[in-house]
């Protein structure tokens, strides 16, 4: 059965999680929460990012109020001056710097246009683990980068979410969902890695907003996958074509359009969730019309989602002892959840790696 209530402290700490949009990040500090942890976010005069724990380790005031200094920041309380490792170099009044007075500084690195952040060991840090969605960075598609959406729910349930895509015919009736999603079973492929589940819905009207991007005269052939990765990464793969010209049974026709969900929820508390995503397509790129669309009208259906959310996390809160169901539509978001805790079990039975990310 899934979960009824998030687990305090449920996080996998060692991983790269989306911590801003790199237009985000400035010269000025930003404060912003991810995994309980409050950050402070700027950049140093080459335009490196850096991530600060957000307090001066003298009276905690957060560094997030303070003022930039070249590639250092100097408390707005009482002056102390720290580099961007964290490390304090100046004290106004006094030539002694006390050892310890430092504060955490996490691994950063810019990638498909986010800043990301690293919350765990500062070692184990490794740019390799993050996701390769190279059509960011691809001629042949075209990127829409939404702003940020702030869920009040657990980071869990948006990964629930997207996994579970029978909910279209529901939530998004009037736009990227049809009643024959739930005429057609799904597949489900699992390691301990990921999880991918597949839905291939034949001979079937397009939906509304699928028939305005691809203007598809007939039924249509569509797939839905969406393939999971931990800690929280999903990708909503759509492919429509003309019915007989797509997958699975037929060949690939001149009439298809293939969009992505690019989905990455950070953290912010147990029951709070800062929703990066952004959309990725192979087609109209150089229509600015249809790059309106997306930005405006796809962002609209991802908005109609939050209300869901912020109303299942309520329940849950209110209610955090009632019991629920699995029904066959949980395959893989339970799938999805037992990878997640399996992770952070692994870093709870490695007590160092744990501590070092707390120092």
């Amino acid at each position: 059965m899934a979960q009824s209530h998030p687990v305090k402290d449920s996080f996998v700490n060692n991983a790269w999680y989306v911590a801003a949009w790199d237009r985000e990040v400035t010269r000025e500090p930003m404060a912003r929460t991810y995994l309980n942890q409050p950050v402070t976010l700027f950049r140093r005069e080459d335009g490196t990012p850096v991530a600060l724990e957000d307090r001066c380790c003298h009276r905690h005031y957060p560094l997030s109020q303070s003022k930039v200094e070249g590639n250092n920041i100097r408390c707005g309380y009482h002056g102390l001056l720290f580099d961007a490792a964290g490390v304090c170099i100046e004290i106004p009044g006094q030539d002694r710097i006390p050892h310890d007075a430092r504060v955490r500084s996490y691994p950063t690195v810019e990638k498909y246009g986010w800043v990301w952040i690293w919350m765990g060991d500062p070692a184990l840090a490794d740019v390799a683990k993050l996701p390769n969605w190279w059509w960011c960075e691809h001629k042949d598609w075209a990127f829409t980068k939404p702003d940020m959406l702030y869920i009040p729910c657990n980071y869990q349930l948006v990964t629930d979410n997207l996994l579970d895509v029978t909910h279209l015919a529901y939530v998004h009736a009037t736009s990227i969902g049809t009643a024959a999603i739930t005429e057609f079973p799904i597949a489900v492929d699992r390691s301990d890695e990921h999880v991918r589940m597949t839905r291939w819905v034949i001979d079937r009207p397009a939906p509304p907003m699928y028939q305005t991007f691809g203007q598809f005269p007939g039924t249509a052939d569509r797939g839905q996958i969406v393939e999971f990765r931990p800690p929280a990464f999903t990708v909503n793969f759509a492919q429509v074509a003309d019915h007989g010209t797509g997958a699975p049974e037929g060949q690939q026709g001149t009439r298809r359009i293939d969009l992505m969900a690019l989905s990455a929820p950070t953290p912010e508390t147990e029951t709070t969730t800062h929703y990066f995503f952004g959309f990725v397509r192979n087609f109209g790129l150089e229509d600015p019309k249809l790059e309106q669309m997306m930005a405006v009208n796809f962002v609209n259906v991802f908005k109609e989602d939050v209300g869901v959310l912020t109303a299942q996390q309520m329940r849950m809160d209110s209610m955090p002892d009632a019991p629920q169901i699995d029904i066959r539509v949980d395959i893989p978001p339970n799938a999805a959840r037992r990878i997640v805790n399996q992770l952070r079990a692994a870093e709870r039975q490695t007590p160092g790696a744990v501590a070092n990310a707390a120092e």
